[in-house]
């Protein structure tokens, strides 16, 4: 029996058999601070012979300043970058001996590199600025019995005045300061608050958890992944709420009140500061969320509908298209879920970063931004959530009829959205009070409709019965 292969078939079997040529651009987007000016960086590896210095492979500069090199090649290649010999080559956050890297044509057609130390320079990449301090090496964490290193940025005029600051809590502590404890990067936490205040902008004390290795995923969820395990995010959350934040505001001149605190965090981190921002709305008014790692668990949406708006938040949201490929419909399907539970517009902010990766990079690139929206940009005026009883929706034979408690109302127009439970919008129209929106055919359940038009948005949840 004669079998027909297509050209698309020949193609789908040669890539898997490394056999077609591709290309991949590798950037470098950090080096150690200690890389002597003007020294060349090189890439050695098997494709080239292992030359330490070959001309043909050092890297150029792009328009970003940034080393950057093209190579093209079939199947899996190792390699690594020098300085021009193997004396120079680069090695671990220790400056000690470092694997060979290895790559995939195909996989990817760029890759962002971290060069952590070079062998005959060592590891003394430290990178945090004076104003950084370890607070204690072995912080104890009475919910989880364990013990974690916790990292102080104190503003640059702290030990010269008697001001009092907010407080921005953030997680995976290792990789916000220090280039010699971070994982791929630093994010550059105190650089960037350091640069905003010689600016003569407000900048906060900032409070580094260092995640617990092993212990990360369990302590950044707060649900349980058949997959990955976790759950002990609401006894992390307690420590930070309940032993962290108090000993804190006790021994640092802090503005403890909600109005002046926030919590950031990337990846599962961005993931337990969405839980803790949303649970603890009494104790924070601004949460950053980057690159949020809400595929872990559905519950991350439904804990968002149902703990719902009890205080006004900032709440900051950014991930990039280059991360997983559902990324930015889970931060959108966030944001419906965040309107439907009665949060506005106004207090939420969605960025999404075309090409940004899922790494130390794009949050550090991104960190200003946010810093800025989530604590300089009206974040100040933050006050409790105003409730209203002048506009209602009532519903009535498969309809939401809009109706008004003061006749100086009755002529304005509204707009109203009705969402489902799962933050889906369900209808959206401008109407005035008398008047109504038919639910989609068949609906039944609870949906929760949001009136716009006031200085503030009213919502309410209603109940439709099947009709």
């Amino acid at each position: 029996m004669k079998q027909f292969f297509t050209l698309a078939t020949s193609v789908f079997l040669l890539l898997n058999l490394g056999l077609v040529s591709a290309e991949v651009t590798m950037i470098v987007i950090s080096m150690p601070p200690n890389t002597p000016q003007g020294d060349n960086i090189y890439i050695a590896g098997n494709f080239q012979g292992w030359n330490p210095g070959d001309p043909d492979y050092v890297l150029q500069p792009n328009l970003q300043g940034k080393p950057q090199i093209t190579i093209q090649g079939t199947g899996t290649i190792e390699f690594k970058f020098t300085r021009g010999d193997w004396q120079t080559v680069e090695g671990n956050e220790n400056g000690g001996f470092l694997p060979n890297r290895t790559f995939t044509f195909g996989s990817s057609d760029t890759l962002d590199i971290v060069i952590l130390s070079w062998e005959d320079l060592g590891g003394s990449n430290h990178t945090a600025t004076e104003n950084v301090v370890v607070m204690d090496e072995d912080f104890y964490m009475p919910q989880l019995n364990r013990y974690r290193r916790i990292w102080l940025y104190l503003p640059p005029d702290y030990e010269t005045t008697t001001k009092h600051y907010p407080v921005l809590y953030m997680h995976d502590g290792q990789n916000l300061f220090d280039l010699a404890t971070s994982f791929a990067g630093e994010w550059e936490v105190d650089e960037t608050l350091n640069a905003l205040f010689d600016q003569g902008k407000e900048v906060p004390i900032v409070v580094g958890i260092d995640n617990g290795g092993i212990h990360r995923i369990n302590e950044y969820t707060p649900w349980i992944n058949p997959q990955y395990g976790g759950g002990e995010g609401e006894l992390y959350a307690t420590f930070i709420v309940e032993t962290l934040k108090p000993f804190i505001d006790q021994n640092y001149r802090t503005k403890p009140e909600r109005e002046f605190t926030g919590m950031m965090g990337s990846s599962l981190g961005g993931l337990i500061s969405h839980y803790i921002g949303l649970k603890y709305q009494d104790i924070f008014s601004k949460a950053g969320i980057f690159s949020p790692s809400f595929w872990f668990s559905d519950s991350s949406f439904v804990f968002a509908y149902e703990t719902g708006k009890q205080n006004a938040i900032r709440y900051n949201m950014m991930g990039g298209t280059n991360e997983s490929g559902s990324l930015v419909q889970e931060m959108n399907q966030m944001k419906d879920t965040l309107h439907a539970a009665g949060f506005s517009d106004e207090e939420i902010f969605l960025k999404v970063v075309q090409g940004g990766q899922h790494n130390e990079y794009l949050w550090r690139t991104q960190f200003k931004e946010a810093y800025e929206w989530l604590f300089l940009e009206g974040a100040s005026n933050i006050s409790a959530y105003p409730s209203s009883e002048s506009l209602r929706a009532v519903y009535s034979k498969g309809k939401i009829y809009l109706f008004a408690t003061e006749a100086d109302l009755e002529d304005q127009s509204f707009e109203m959205e009705i969402f489902n439970i799962s933050g889906q919008r369900l209808a959206k129209q401008t109407i005035k009070p008398g008047k109504s929106i038919a639910l989609p055919y068949k609906f039944s359940g609870i949906c929760v409709v949001k009136i716009s038009g006031l200085h503030y948005p009213v919502t309410q949840k209603i109940y439709v019965s099947p009709y």
